[in-house]
């Protein structure tokens, strides 16, 4: 009874279009109010606990304040001409360009939609601009931008962690090499497209510029190394690593490249015969003098601003998710499901067959974050059951959760393309669906090949070990 009634006052919530976080406390707290002797003391709790008790969901609002610098700091289109310096002179090159540059950013950021937003309002321009078609285009950018959740560090992992104890660290490691081997696939299919439909190749700008362009790009690149080194060598927790890129996304944005703040337009060197003891001097004196005024200049209030927002939404909907995770483990609903499954007989690849379709469903409808803080709690006991590595079945789930940020209704990174382009939800729909296969092929590669996910974290840890 207690379980229908949760389940049914959570449909009933979504078909009147209330909002998903709402209808997770709202379906919860009554159900805890009707069916058991919980106060409501107790609920808000609860609540409460679902956030403070979980220490890697710290990680989420600093990756995405880190996110914000960079996008607002022009990282982004310093990464974008790095990756056309590497591969556009292929043919097809600048699409293959656009995806490399998700992947970097992806490494930077841990959105989705922040990829989504930073590379495609610059690339998707630029690819129409040198005679790509517009759907094209805009099809390739919105597949690509979903490497934001896979490639590490990923918020959407993050979640995961902490619906299910694993380490955070772990899956990182396990999303590294899918992450480089499903931009890899894409751009594969980008260059067979491209000797079909014949489209252009930028011509090849010399070692001298790719030189260049990565020194413009380093400061960014660097932060890639900085946040997967230290959490791979154990230096730091994900959390830790979390607020150091913050603060290093802040440094460069501000006192490095200097799009924003108050330093902002101020070049490094005035002139070319300026020795390079003055500019040094120069230089560090500016910094001095606008650090103080940097925390408080408009640039860094709007970015504070921007990212608060994204961080209260989804941390919103996790304190709420958690909320409705509470319940079901109260019921002991996951334990239930867990024995009728076993009691089928599965095999764990007709398991994992289960598990995408349920997986692909709720994309739909649902954001990635809630989703996995319902489903995992249900499904990790019968992965585990089954001899399912919790990691392997972390990414599975990730890899999941990517198609449903470009399936409608909810598919995020539509809209975000569908703002960029000026075009309706349909039209980026019909863009990004022939790419959607690739995802989809991708999907069975990683489910029924699990050593794809697991190579790097066990190779790791067998160093570890070693050592």
């Amino acid at each position: 009874m207690t379980t229908a009634a949760l389940f049914i006052i959570l449909f009933l919530c979504l078909i009147t279009g209330m909002p998903i976080a709402f209808a997770l406390g709202l379906s919860s707290i009554t159900t805890i109010l009707i069916f058991s002797d919980d106060s409501l003391a107790s609920i808000a709790l609860k609540l409460f606990e679902a956030e403070s008790e979980h220490y890697t969901l710290l990680a989420i609002p600093f990756f995405i304040l880190s996110s914000t610098f960079l996008s607002t700091g022009g990282v982004a289109a310093r990464i974008i001409n790095f990756a056309t310096d590497c591969v556009g002179w292929i043919r097809g090159g600048l699409a293959m360009a656009s995806v490399l540059a998700c992947m970097i950013f992806a490494a930077v950021s841990g959105s989705s939609p922040a990829t989504v937003a930073a590379i495609g309002s610059i690339v998707i321009a630029g690819m129409v601009q040198a005679g790509y078609p517009k759907q094209l285009a805009a099809g390739v950018i919105t597949n690509a931008g979903t490497l934001g959740i896979l490639i590490p560090p990923s918020i959407v992992m993050l979640v995961y962690a902490a619906a299910t104890e694993e380490s955070a660290a772990r899956l990182f490691m396990a999303g590294f090499i899918p992450g480089i081997m499903m931009g890899t696939m894409l751009m594969i299919v980008i260059y067979i497209v491209a000797r079909i439909k014949k489209l252009p190749a930028q011509p090849w700008v010399g070692f001298k510029n790719l030189f260049l362009s990565s020194g413009s790009a380093i400061w960014g690149l660097m932060l890639i190394v900085i946040v997967l080194g230290s959490i791979y060598g154990g230096i730091c927790s994900p959390t830790e690593a979390a607020a150091i890129s913050a603060v290093y996304a802040f440094c460069i944005a501000i006192f490095v490249y200097r799009d924003m703040g108050p330093l902002k337009g101020m070049k490094w060197r005035n002139s070319s015969d300026e020795s390079i003891p003055s500019i040094f001097i120069r230089n560090i004196g500016l910094t001095l003098k606008a650090l103080p005024l940097s925390v408080f200049h408009k640039d860094t209030r709007k970015v504070l601003m921007d990212s608060s927002k994204v961080s209260i939404m989804l941390l919103f909907i996790i304190g709420n998710a958690m909320l409705f995770a509470h319940v079901l483990t109260t019921e002991r609903i996951p334990h239930h499901i867990a024995e009728v499954i076993v009691g089928w007989g599965l095999p764990a690849w007709g398991f994992l067959i289960v598990v995408n379709i349920l997986l692909l469903a709720a994309g739909n409808f649902m954001e990635p974050s809630a989703i996995l803080l319902i489903m995992a709690p249900i499904l990790f006991p019968i992965a585990v059951k089954l001899g399912i590595d919790p990691i392997h079945l972390g990414v599975i789930m990730v890899v999941n959760m990517e198609i449903g940020m470009i399936t409608p209704p909810v598919g995020l990174n539509l809209f975000v393309t569908a703002g960029i382009t000026g075009e309706s939800i349909t039209w980026v729909l019909r863009a990004a669906l022939p790419w959607l296969l690739v995802l989809l092929f991708f999907l069975v590669l990683i489910t029924y090949i699990p050593q794809i996910s697991l190579f790097l974290p066990e190779y790791i840890d067998s160093l570890k070990g070693y050592n």
